[in-house]
């Protein structure tokens, strides 16, 4: 564990911000060490093991597992619990009220099972055996009267979510046991979300894991995880952690953070891990894993997280009978009730050990009150709110019982729409709710809106949405009337009234007033609807607006009513000018690059001119080709060399200058002309090197930088000395065969200030073909560089054409698709002994 001092403060108190940095390097630093520890623990486990079987040593203990991690594509603290896994005895239950196999419902299958094959889910009401091959007695599971009531979880949809919820806690009403309440997730849970198995583990005291319950796994995964340490990669010990849920949907991204469950891994490629706080006793973590990899969905997550709420009462009560009534204020409270019209509850507040709100326990209860199973009045008291109105977990209306709670401040909701129970059939009604603080506790209240009020708010929130308000003049009675939305658009006070229709035109600027005024006078005078735009200026300054309009007439077509709204464009408007200025910036900007890309064109044709047709150097034969990039606005600084010497050998040169433009450009003709002037008057080819890398370093530009490929030919002797800086390796063909030479040592020209560069030599043979070349041939987007030499190797090859236009080919077979960087090549040939 690390520490550091804290600076002194200035008025002689601690720095907290300091003291709050140095706790949480510490706490870091601790959790660290406790995963190294638990890591290590299993490590030396493992090895062990291996040794107690084996006799190995425990260096090769340590190499054999190493070998298996690596053959079986997994980490070594994986294959550390698979080795341990192998040496547990099958799992016989995890929970001492547990029943035994052979009664525990339907069968626990692998991901090889019915669900896996198609997506069946657990077996169906017919299977008559468990996991272990026995007749399953009646009554036990679904085959002879199920241990919960109702069929498959129907598929919610948008409204149907409390339903779905409901029948699912009238089934966990029924499961006595962790793992009964396992298997009986899994039933109902496949349709719904997709399960191909469900795992619930306990945090233990000590900080690791201990599973309970499950239900689409195979005993060695459940002997194996059985017991868990407190790792730091494991995803229901972070979810408990942090009290969030982890949603791993992207399996190589969830492999490197987290250890996963199951060999292979990929038998469940999405998983699930949802806390459920379970009281004071215990932590539980809900794992939900499938075998597809899709991402769980919006509406899937909600569903889950309020089920592991719902599950959460189950849990408790395997543990505890429940906690006691709070007599007194709650019976005073009922007596009330018990008169009242309408729905009210008395919330007492259920708190972990932590002090955080679990859930809530209703006290007392109006006889009007109901909830999802259809239970009135005082038969739901004692119950909890989340047994009670389950869709609620997750809500906004949790975080406002808590609000009020927490501050005392009473609180109102929006409208939200929510399924009860109306005559026995379930009905999705609105309702607002309030919840004021009592005591310890809560009274919470709620109205049933009828569906005109209803309507009013939804108006109000098109007018809010669309920012517009409506508008209406009666001709007739010269009476107006506008909504609160027209005021706040025009920006008018609502205190001053609404403004006659002949006098609009004077809220529009005077510029546009002349328009507003024609369009008023002609549906006064016609009747026709009018849609005029105008600006109007408000305290927050300038508004784009616009107003549409439509008359109602009388039997002899006379207008005797006009109705419309006025909206607020500002922010259109403004968005529309922002545009028009991006758009004529962008075609400034265009017009400049182009501008500069037909200006480092033509200082590039003329410095770099491209010969018509093969040439004759030192006795060799050499084509050119150049082929630029399909870029419309970059020019490259790839260029070439091959020139004959005062001495009748031959110089070659390939280079390639990183970025593009007139720089580029410019750069590329500094070392085009001051290669050849080195090796011209005699300088070596790493000498030439050398000092062209120190003239980049020291140029304008220090950063530029560039490869090259320097060749000098000796034709006596037919030898081929060459260096190079960090360049693509030159291709040779010789005997029907391809090889690329192998690299002398040499980095790219202005990289370092002190580099090392070395030379080679090869002796060509009658017959030879040898390319340099620039790295545009050979790299492909998404592609490595070796996979692009092996493409040239196998284009030259089946290329290996002779006479004027021989590159073609190559070029077209190598530069299909689209091209982001230019192309250089330098094709040279040593006549054959016969002299073709």
């Amino acid at each position: 564990m690390t520490s550091e001092p804290l600076p002194p403060a200035q008025t002689g108190v601690p720095d907290l911000a300091a003291l709050a940095r140095v706790v949480a390097r510490q706490r870091a630093e601790m959790d660290r060490l406790q995963e190294q520890a638990a890591t290590s623990a299993v490590v030396e486990r493992a090895k062990g093991a291996l040794m107690a079987l084996t006799g190995y040593s425990p260096d090769r203990a340590h190499d054999e597992l190493l070998q298996r991690a690596k053959a079986g594509n997994r980490t070594l603290i994986e294959e550390c619990w698979l080795t341990l896994g192998a040496l547990m005895p099958p799992l016989n239950g995890f929970d001492e009220a547990a029943r035994p196999a052979e009664h525990a419902g339907p069968r626990a299958v692998g991901i090889e099972g019915p669900r896996a094959a198609g997506g069946e889910g657990p077996r169906a009401a017919g299977d008559a055996e468990d996991a272990a091959g026995h007749e399953a007695p009646a009554g036990s599971g679904p085959a002879g009267g199920p241990l919960w009531t109702g069929t498959a979880l129907p598929t919610a949809g948008p409204d149907d979510r409390s339903e779905a919820l409901g029948q699912l806690g009238r089934a966990l009403v029924r499961v006595g046991s962790p793992r009964e309440l396992a298997v009986c997730l899994l039933e109902w849970l496949g349709p719904e979300a997709g399960a191909d198995a469900v795992l619930l583990f306990r945090r233990l005291p000590e900080g690791g894991l201990e599973l309970i319950g499950h239900a689409g796994v195979d005993s060695t995964l459940t002997a194996q995880w059985r017991h868990v340490p407190p790792l730091g990669r494991l995803a229901p010990l972070e979810a408990l952690r942090n009290r969030e849920p982890r949603w791993l949907e992207d399996l190589p991204s969830d492999r490197t953070r987290y250890l996963l469950m199951g060999d292979p891994p990929e038998r469940w490629r999405s998983r699930a891990w949802l806390p459920v706080p379970t009281g004071r006793t215990a932590d539980v973590a809900l794992g939900v894993l499938r075998a597809h990899g899709e991402p769980f969905t919006p509406r899937t997550r909600a569903f889950l997280l309020a089920v592991a709420r719902l599950c959460a009462g189950r849990l408790r009560a395997f543990d505890a009978s429940g906690e006691p009534r709070a007599s007194g204020v709650a019976d005073a409270v009922q007596t009330v009730f018990d008169v009242l019209p309408g729905t009210a509850i008395l919330l007492t507040p259920l708190r972990s050990a932590a002090g955080e709100v679990e859930d809530y326990r209703i006290d007392a209860a109006t006889p009007d009150s109901v909830d999802v199973l259809g239970r009135t009045g005082r038969d739901l008291i004692g119950l909890r709110v989340l047994e009670c109105y389950p869709s609620v977990a997750g809500e906004s209306l949790w975080q406002g019982y808590l609000t009020a709670l927490t501050t005392g401040e009473p609180y109102e909701g929006e409208p939200f729409a929510y399924q009860d129970m109306m005559d026995e059939a379930a009905q999705t009604t609105t309702y607002s709710v309030r919840a004021a603080r009592l005591g310890d506790g809560l009274v919470v209240s709620w109205i049933r809106h009828h569906p005109s009020e209803r309507q009013e708010q939804r108006l109000a929130d098109v007018q809010r949405l669309g920012n517009l308000g409506w508008a209406n003049w009666n001709l007739v009675t010269r009476e107006a009337s506008w909504s609160l939305q027209a005021y706040s658009v025009l920006g008018r006070d609502p205190a001053r009234g609404p403004v006659a229709l002949q006098r609009l035109p004077d809220l529009a600027l005077p510029e546009d007033a002349p328009a507003v005024s024609r369009a008023v006078t002609e549906i006064l005078r016609t009747g026709r609807p009018i849609d005029v735009p105008f600006r109007t200026r408000t305290t927050e300054g300038v508004r784009h607006l616009r107003a549409v309009a439509e008359a109602v007439a009388d039997q002899d077509g006379t207008p005797v009513e006009v109705h419309g709204f006025v909206q607020n464009l500002t922010a259109q408007r403004s968005a529309e000018l922002a545009l028009v200025e991006s758009e004529r910036a962008v075609l400034m900007q265009r017009g400049i690059l182009q501008a500069e890309r037909a200006m480092a064109a033509r200082l590039q044709h003329a410095l770099l001119p491209l010969p018509s047709e093969p040439v004759e150097l030192a006795g060799l034969r050499v084509d050119v080709a150049y082929v630029p990039a399909q870029s419309e606005i970059h020019v490259s600084g790839d260029w070439f060399s091959a020139i004959e010497l005062p001495d009748h050998t031959a110089l070659f040169v390939v280079g390639d200058v990183a970025g593009h433009g007139i720089g580029a450009v410019a750069t590329m003709a500094q070392l085009r002309f001051t290669a050849k002037g080195m090796v011209s008057t005699g300088s070596s080819l790493t000498g030439a090197l050398a000092r062209l890398n120190m003239l980049l370093l020291h140029s304008r530009d220090s950063r530029s930088t560039a490869t090259m490929v320097l060749a000098h030919y000796e034709p006596e002797e037919r030898r081929l000395a060459w260096a190079q800086a960090g360049h693509p390796p030159p291709l040779l063909l010789r005997g029907g065969e391809a090889r690329f030479l192998d690299r002398p040592a040499g980095i790219l020209l202005g990289a370092s200030g002190a580099p090392v560069y070395q030379a080679a030599e090869c002796r060509l043979e009658p017959g030879d073909r040898l390319l340099l070349y620039t790295d545009g041939l050979v790299e492909r987007p998404g592609e490595g560089l070796d996979a692009g030499f092996a493409r040239l190797a196998a284009a030259v090859l089946a290329q290996d054409g002779e006479g004027p236009g021989a590159l073609e080919p190559l070029l077209a077979s190598m530069l299909a698709g689209e091209r982001r960087d230019d192309v250089c090549v330098l094709d040279i040939r040593v006549p054959a002994a016969n002299g073709r």
